[in-house]
C-alpha cells in the first residue's frame, strides 16, 4: 500500500488540536467508547469460579506493575536521538499508532471505572476498580510520549466529547475479551520481535511492552472467569455472537494495521504476517472460553481479509472525492464490506471442548 493510501485512510496530525480531534473522531477503525446495562452485571455471580478467582484478585492485589510505568532516563535519552530520524510518513504512522491505542486503553479505563460507580456487586466492583486502575495508568503512559512530540491528549474532554456505544452486557464480555487478549498479542509478538532485533526499536515505549501486555492478559482472564461462571453465554445461539465478534475484531484490526505499512516495516515485519501471528496467539489463548474458533488459514477468510483492505482504500477516495458520485461510491463500498463480512461468516469454524482448567498462563 502506498503511502497516498495510508494517509486517505488515517489523515495527518500536525498540532494538538488535530490529535485531540482524531481521538474524539468515531468510524468503523477507531477505538469506540462504551456504556451498557450495569443492573446485569451487578447480577453476575463467580462463585463457581470462587478459587481461580480469588486466586486472580489477589495477583491483582499484589500489583506487580505499581511501579513500571515510569519513564527513566534513558528513555529521554532514546527520544531526543531517534525521533528525528522518522521520515515524515512513519511519524504519521506512529502517531496514529499512539493516538488509536490511547484511545483504546482509556476506552477501557472510563467503561471499568463506570461499571464499578454503579455496581454493588463486591465481585466486579472489586475487579473493575483494580482494571480501571490498570488502563489509567497504561493510557496515561502513551499520553507523556504523545506530549514529547506537543500532541498530548486533553482525556477530560475526551471523556466529554466522544460518542458512547451502548453494548448488552454479553456483547461487552466478547468484545472486551477479546479486547485485551488481542491487546496483549499484539503487544507480545512487538516486544519478542524488537527483543530479538533491538535495532529495529525506534522508540523506547516498545521496551515497557512485556510487562504492560501481561494486565492486558490478565484483564482478559478476568473475563473468560466471567463468562465460563455463565455458561449459558458460550452455548446456543450465543456461539453465533461469539463469531461475529472474533470474526469483527479480527478484520477492524487487519485493515487498521493496514494503513500503517511502514511502522510495521520499520520494526522488521510485514503487516500481514504481523496480524497473522496475533490472530494465531489470540485464538490459541481463547480455546479456554470459546468453543468455537475460526480458522485463519482458510483461504477465503485471507483473500476476504486482503479484500477488506482494498474496499477501505476506495472508500477513502470515495469520502475525498465527495459530491453526489463519492456518496455513490461510498454506498457501493459498503455494501462490498458487508458481503465480504458475510462470506468471511459463513465460513466453517473449528468447534472445540472447553479445558476443565479456565486460567491460562501467558507463554508466548
Amino acid at each position: 500500500m502506498d503511502f497516498d493510501h495510508v494517509e486517505l485512510l488515517i489523515g495527518a496530525v500536525e498540532n494538538a488540536e488535530e490529535a485531540n480531534a482524531k481521538a474524539v473522531r468515531s468510524t468503523v477503525l477507531t477505538p469506540r467508547f462504551y456504556t451498557t446495562d450495569f443492573k446485569a452485571l451487578d447480577a453476575l455471580d463467580v462463585s463457581s469460579m470462587r478459587a481461580e478467582w480469588d486466586t486472580m484478585m489477589a495477583e491483582y492485589e499484589g500489583d506487580n506493575n505499581h511501579d513500571h510505568f515510569q519513564r527513566d532516563a534513558a528513555f529521554a535519552d532514546e527520544v531526543r536521538e531517534l525521533m528525528p530520524k522518522l521520515s515524515p510518513e512513519m511519524r504519521q504512522e506512529f502517531l496514529d499508532f499512539l493516538i488509536s491505542s490511547l484511545t483504546s486503553e482509556f476506552s477501557g479505563c472510563i467503561l471499568y471505572n463506570e461499571i464499578r460507580k454503579n455496581v454493588s456487586n463486591p465481585d466486579i466492583k472489586q475487579l473493575m476498580t483494580y482494571m480501571a486502575r490498570d488502563e489509567s495508568r497504561h493510557a496515561g503512559f502513551i499520553n507523556q510520549s504523545l506530549k514529547d512530540f506537543n500532541l498530548g491528549i486533553d482525556l477530560g474532554a475526551l471523556k466529554r466529547t466522544k460518542a458512547y456505544t451502548f453494548f448488552k452486557p454479553k456483547y461487552i464480555y466478547y468484545a472486551t475479551y477479546l479486547s485485551e487478549k488481542i491487546g496483549y498479542a499484539r503487544y507480545i509478538t512487538i516486544f519478542r520481535q524488537l527483543e530479538r532485533h533491538p535495532d529495529k526499536r525506534f522508540h523506547p515505549i516498545f521496551r515497557w511492552f512485556e510487562r504492560w501486555c501481561n494486565d492486558e492478559y490478565r484483564h482478559g482472564e478476568s473475563f473468560a472467569l466471567l463468562m465460563r461462571a455463565h455458561p449459558e453465554l458460550l452455548s446456543g445461539v450465543n456461539k453465533l455472537w461469539i463469531r461475529f465478534f472474533i470474526l469483527a475484531v479480527y478484520a477492524t484490526m487487519y485493515v487498521r494495521d493496514h494503513t500503517r505499512p511502514l511502522l510495521h516495516e520499520t520494526m522488521g515485519f510485514k503487516s500481514t504476517e504481523y496480524d497473522y501471528e496475533v490472530f494465531r496467539i489470540t485464538s490459541e489463548i481463547a480455546r479456554q472460553v470459546f468453543p468455537i474458533e475460526v480458522d485463519i488459514d482458510h483461504p477465503t477468510f485471507r483473500a476476504c481479509m486482503t479484500h477488506l483492505v482494498k474496499i477501505a482504500v476506495e472508500d477513502a477516495k470515495a469520502r475525498k472525492q465527495g459530491g453526489i458520485l463519492g456518496k455513490l461510491k461510498q454506498g457501493w463500498c459498503v455494501t462490498r464490506a458487508f458481503v465480504t463480512f458475510v462470506r468471511l461468516y459463513l465460513l466453517p469454524v473449528k468447534q472445540q471442548k472447553l479445558p476443565d482448567q479456565v486460567r491460562l498462563a501467558p507463554t508466548w
